[in-house]
């Protein structure tokens, strides 16, 4: 009765409480005091939160997760959120996973309570009960939440139920990114539902790997064949847009691939009319096409498939840009940027296309087509598309734009050092006429650092320079405006100087620095004054050399006068600098006025003060310059100064200029008090002289009313007719400056004579390209001939005249290198970089559910009545314990014999691991002929069958070896128990000997051979270099001739490269300087240089050598990769027990690391010898089963190892202070000791 009483009293509360429509409501119509309506219902919430009914609790929930949408935090209510999720009701259980997944994060303190109840609901038998728990754990997901259920997520990937399969694999990406070690056994489950028939599951599977292999690519190469048939065999656009961009990241790690891609993107590329899949296809194809120019072997046959191909894509990106859709537009554009990149001659063809792209409304497209415009470039149309952009320049619309078209002129032009300009006359006017671009830019000072950079390293067009720069100063006043209203002023500052520098190829340098010393010049920026009276000096210095060398003394005195009289007006400057470089040239000049007077000359004087030729510095001097050894920066130069209490008390209010102005004008202000009659009186005076000012503009237009076509005067007494604005089309024109359409219209004259020169090397090309296709029919092959028909003739447009660019300067002791920033690896994804294809170990198995084993407490009377019985059971346990191990030593010794017969029996090969249960998530099923990469790659299947005829021969040897072996074999088992009895007979067994000391010699890999060389290496470190490492190549004559003219060469990277001779290039070979007889070996070294050492590097290379004979000599090669581990970097330092113990307890070595070997085959002594010669390691101290060793690298990181011996192989617990090389450290450690 009491229960009923309960129930009727809760659902008659449920129906006077609010629900979330209530509160949705409410707060619509409170809101003048939304704060306060939301604030008691809170206090409503939790009153409800108190209470015992389920469905209030969830009701209240479902407020506050709608409160929580409007900013309100919740995090309070964390725990009530918990208990709704616990609800048996479904309807509540939605409720509180959905608030959960809304507020809950890693660092909520209750998430430790939710594991048992997530694992309830994930058994359930409610199919929709699981959905919603792996839907909200996938929002909330932790390491330990990942670490304790990822096994019952496994588990619903088996389910029946495809729609619970689906979010088990989706959520599995969560799991692996909190829990990375999860994702070794998990990966074989997840790679069967590849091929699950429901396609929903399969989609998942899909994009959970693509995810994963986004980041890690070459960890999912094997997975191409099951991708490949997918994509063939699926209709889901979207399943096909993942797919072929994994294949787009894994064609640059196996080129052979894009030979398998060709047809059926070429089908979809045909077929479909998505176009979002049409753009992943062309950019698969452009990652494909890449691969066919570098990283196949047989480079000439797959030109004429990338021909076909590169034209096919083009015309379907033609085909986007031209659609009036904005987005297919930019697309298209972006596309064919990145085939600009690898194939620019294919773009080319397009300039008409991309150049109407320019006029287009939307600002990205613009934007985007003028990137397109920077790589379209050659020597040939680059004054053609700066004219089109100067055109365009003046038609922008907004200043961005504008800005943008300036810079992307002048980086076009300016690019590769000036690769493309043929004329630098045609530069100068270029950057002159964009000085009178109408419309505010904030490029000014770009074209003036450009007017200087091409002067000074230019030395031929400084006679140019200097007379355009002299005429644009000289008529500076009538563009005084316009350079001011356009932000130009910058550009005086440069022609000032290279008027000053080069004054020689001045012709008139009098009136030249009488203008450069006007009275406007005032009005200027002061550092731009500053530039005008020091280079005045210089053409003052050239006009008076001129002078005294025709013995002219009036115009000498007439030089000192007009200094005399113009400088003082630049001495009552505000600006300290210009007063202080007036004032000083005033000085001099005084002076030298004096020296005249004397009869003496003065010239000399003059030029003795800019004498020499200042040489340009490199951007990145100043941040080069080697630091001198002993030199501290961060260190005090003096002792800082002690605090003590009272200053510490102290404040100190600091006062900028800006302050004691602000304090001086209001002092004045505040002496002089301006009543407000008189302030009136003055504003009524200053709108009087504004309305009889004709040159003055209001800010408020004056309305005016217009009836039939004609205007009426205002009320105001406006009678003026309206201003209209006059487009003038031609611009100023100033006597004496240069167009740049002058050079256009002479390239346009050349480029007929250009065109059949073009024409002439097309049919030579034509004949060649025939020539060798007879000679492919016949069976020969020339590489030279070929590659010269593949490469197209490039341009060769001789440059106007011979041009001589200064190279900048940098500081003594600096290299230079072309990137400042090293490569930052993504930690997250970081652990999840692994090898999915080897066989699992002990340690790959996921975490298992246990119960704590409690023993009961017994007291001390108990334990002293039953020690002498436990004492009797621990008797008869050994005894027991004894016989078990003596069984599985007999055991043990029968497996080892049967295993050496079945391995003796299958040509010396032990037999690969049984397959596996796969729900345990362990993998070692036999890999089937279609699922080896490099089977289903080379397009050959070797037949099964067993052999005809002389295959019988064989079979019957075999047979004769086994019944051998089975001889031997019992013979074994003999000598195997007799020492096993023995073994038993003894009461104690001896302690072991210690086992004699490997032989280890050498450190020496081998790296390539062929039939004629081959060739071994090792990495030697150098002392005192922290960027450098030496390898040593062995290099042995395998061949019956004699090896000579041998040369080395590799492909460098951004990390690693090979330090060569000084006047060779980055791509030249380093020649050997040995010959190698029959038989005989040499070694060679060469340095690398290495700018991170956390990462091991992977460089491919050729030896390039001729083999000599008595008759002839032929070039051979042999291709390799060059592997330089983590460990060429590490050196055996010897460290001290205190200082290694010192080190450790520093703090200076945070990062830390465990892994366990199994290697129950390799003693202890051994697997220590092995790290300490191969990883290059020294011992500090071993004790028994243990031992503690170090090693530094090059650039002083600190690497800390305890090993431990354990069963089955040994424990190492690593420390250093740098994580990503205490890492591959230890992953060298696993595969030296397996």
């Amino acid at each position: 009765m009491a229960l009923a009483l309960k129930k009727v009293k809760g659902s008659l509360d449920r129906i006077f409480d609010k629900n979330l429509q209530d509160l949705v409501r409410g707060i619509r119509n409170h809101k003048e005091s939304e704060a306060h309506y939301i604030s008691t219902c809170l206090e409503e919430i939790k009153n409800e939160l108190r209470q015992d009914n389920a469905a209030i609790k969830a009701n209240a929930v479902n407020k506050l997760v709608y409160l929580q949408m409007l900013g309100y935090d919740i995090s309070w209510a964390a725990f009530n959120m918990i208990e709704v999720m616990s609800a048996p009701k479904f309807t509540f259980k939605r409720i509180g996973y959905s608030a959960a997944s809304q507020t809950f994060h890693e660092k909520t303190d209750v998430l430790m309570l939710t594991t048992n109840m997530i694992r309830k609901d994930l058994g359930s038998q409610t199919m929709y009960d699981a959905a919603v728990a792996l839907n909200g754990l996938s929002c909330f997901m932790t390491p330990d939440l990942a670490r304790d259920l990822v096994n019952d997520v496994l588990s619903l990937m088996s389910s029946t139920r495809p729609y619970l399969r689906k979010r088990a694999v989706l959520i599995s990406y969560k799991i692996f990114l909190a829990y990375p070690d999860a994702l070794r056994p998990a990966f074989p489950r997840l790679k069967e539902k590849l091929e699950d028939p429901d396609p929903g599951v399969q989609s998942a599977a899909v994009n959970v790997i693509c995810e994963l292999a986004r980041k890690n690519p070459k960890n999912y190469l094997s997975l191409a064949p099951v991708f490949f048939k997918l994509m063939t065999t699926s209709t889901n656009n979207w399943v096909l847009i993942k797919i072929i961009k994994l294949f787009g990241a894994l064609t640059p790690l196996e080129p052979r691939l894009g030979k398998k891609l060709i047809e059926p993107l070429t089908n979809l590329i045909h077929s479909t009319s998505a176009m979002s899949l049409l753009y992943e296809c062309i950019n698969t194809v452009i990652q494909v096409l890449i691969s066919f120019t570098t990283g196949m072997a047989d480079h000439s046959s797959s030109i004429q498939v990338s021909g076909l191909f590169l034209q096919l894509c083009v015309q379907k990106l033609r085909i986007l840009i031209e659609d009036t859709d904005q987005n297919l537009k930019y697309l298209g554009l972006l596309a064919m940027s990145r085939i600009l990149k690898s194939h620019p001659k294919a773009v080319q063809s397009h300039k008409d296309l991309i150049l109407q792209c320019l006029e287009d409304k939307d600002e990205s497209i613009r934007l985007r087509a003028l990137d397109l415009l920077f790589g379209m470039v050659s020597k040939k149309n680059l004054m053609e598309i700066v004219k089109k952009l100067m055109q365009h320049v003046n038609k922008a619309d907004g200043s961005q734009y504008r800005d943008e078209l300036l810079s992307k002129i002048i980086e076009i032009c300016s690019q590769q050092n000036y690769l493309y300009i043929t004329n630098f006359e045609w530069y100068i006017t270029v950057l002159v006429e964009l000085t009178r671009t109408e419309g505010a830019t904030s490029h000014g000072s770009l074209i003036s650092s450009q007017l200087l950079d091409v002067a000074i390293r230019v030395k031929t067009i400084r006679p140019f320079a200097a007379k355009q720069m002299a005429v644009f100063l000289e008529n500076s006043h009538a563009l005084a405006s316009q350079l001011q209203r356009s932000g130009m002023q910058e550009v005086l500052y440069a022609a000032a100087y290279v008027c000053g520098e080069f004054a020689q190829f001045v012709e008139d340098p009098t009136s030249l620095f009488q203008s450069m010393l006007h009275a406007r010049v005032t009005s200027l920026p002061p550092h731009v004054q500053a530039v005008f009276i020091q280079n005045a000096m210089k053409l003052f210095a050239r006009a008076v050399t001129e002078a005294e060398q025709s013995q002219d003394d009036e115009k000498t005195e007439e030089l000192l006068n007009i200094l005399t009289e113009k400088l003082p007006v630049f001495v009552q400057s505000g600006n300290l600098e210009v007063q202080e470089r007036a004032s000083c040239v005033l000085s001099m000049v005084k002076y030298a006025a004096k020296a005249r007077a004397k009869g003496s000359e003065i010239s000399a004087d003059f030029n003795h003060l800019f004498k020499g030729e200042l040489n340009p510095v490199a951007p990145k001097a100043q941040r080069k310059v080697p630091v001198p050894e002993g030199l501290d920066l961060d260190a005090w130069i003096n002792s800082p100064p002690e605090s003590s209490e009272d200053e510490s008390q102290t404040t100190f209010n600091y006062k900028t200029k800006e302050d004691d102005l602000g304090e001086f004008y209001s002092k004045r202000e505040k002496e002089k008090e301006i009543s407000n009659e008189e302030r009136m009186e003055m504003r009524e005076q200053r709108l009087k002289q504004q309305e009889s000012n004709p040159n003055y503009l209001s800010s408020k237009p004056k309305a005016t009313k217009i009836q039939s076509g004609y205007q009426v005067p205002g009320e105001n007494g406006d009678d003026l007719p309206p201003v209209e604005n006059i487009d003038i089309v031609v611009p100023l024109h100033i006597p004496g400056m240069t167009s740049s359409d002058k050079y256009l219209r002479q390239a346009k004259r050349w480029m007929p004579r250009f065109g059949e020169q073009e024409r002439r090397r097309q049919r030579h090309s034509e004949r060649m390209k025939r020539k060798t296709e007879k000679e492919k029919k016949k069976g020969k092959k020339d590489r030279k001939k070929h590659r010269a028909v593949e490469e197209s003739p490039e341009e060769d447009v001789e440059p106007v005249h011979s041009v001589d660019i200064v190279e900048e300067e940098m500081p003594e002791g600096a290299t230079k290198t072309d990137s400042e920033e090293e490569e930052r690896n993504d930690d997250l994804y970081k652990a999840l970089d692994m090898d999915l294809e080897s066989p699992l170990t002990a340690a790959d198995n996921l975490p298992t559910r246990s119960h704590r084993v409690v023993t009961e407490t017994v007291t001390k009377t108990a334990l002293k009545e039953s020690a002498p019985a436990e004492k009797k059971k621990k008797k008869k346990k050994e005894k027991k314990e004894k016989k078990k191990k003596s069984h599985r030593r007999r055991d043990e010794l029968l497996l080892v014999d049967e295993l050496e017969e079945v391995a003796t029996g299958n040509g010396g090969e032990l037999p690969s691991a049984p397959k596996q249960d796969s729900a345990n998530g362990h993998a070692g099923a036999a890999k089937e002929p279609n699922d080896d990469l490099d089977f289903w790659l080379s397009n050959t299947a070797e037949s099964a069958a067993p052999l005809d005829g002389k295959g019988d021969a064989p079979a019957e040897e075999s047979s004769k070896r086994r019944h051998k072996k089975k001889k031997e074999k019992s013979s074994k088992h003999k000598k195997h128990r007799k020492s096993v009895q023995e073994v038993d007979t003894k009461a104690e067994p001896e302690a072991p000997s210690e086992s004699p000391p490997l032989q280890l010699s050498t450190r020496f890999v081998h790296l390539a051979d062929n039939d004629d060389l081959s060739v071994d290496y090792e990495t030697r470190a150098i002392p005192m270099q922290e960027r450098q490492i030496l390898v040593a190549f062995l290099f042995k004559n395998m061949a019956a001739q004699r090896l000579k003219d041998i040369e080395f060469n590799v492909l460098d990277t951004l990390n690693t490269r090979l330090i060569r001779p000084p006047g060779l290039s980055p791509h030249d070979a380093v020649k050997i300087p040995f010959s190698l007889l029959p038989g005989s070996l040499n070694e060679a070294h060469l340095v690398f240089s290495a700018v991170s050492l956390n990462m091991p590097q992977k460089l491919r290379g050729t030896v390039t050598y001729i083999l000599k004979d008595n008759e002839n000599a032929t070039q051979h090669k042999l291709d390799f990769k060059l592997f330089l581990p983590c460990s060429s970097y590490l050196v055996a330092t010897n460290c001290g027990g205190s200082r290694f113990a010192e080190l450790l307890s520093s703090g200076n070595l945070p990062e830390k690391s465990s892994i366990r070997v199994t290697a129950p085959d390799l003693e202890f002594s051994h697997a220590l010898q092995k790290i300490c010669f191969y990883l290059k390691f020294s011992v500090v101290e071993r004790v028994e089963g243990s031992a503690s060793l170090y090693a530094s690298s090059i650039q002083q990181h600190h690497v800390c190892l305890l090993l431990k011996s354990v069963p089955n192989g040994f424990s190492v617990d690593a420390k250093s202070n740098e994580p990503s090389l205490l890492s591959n450290i230890l992953e060298e450690l696993k595969d030296l000791c397996k």
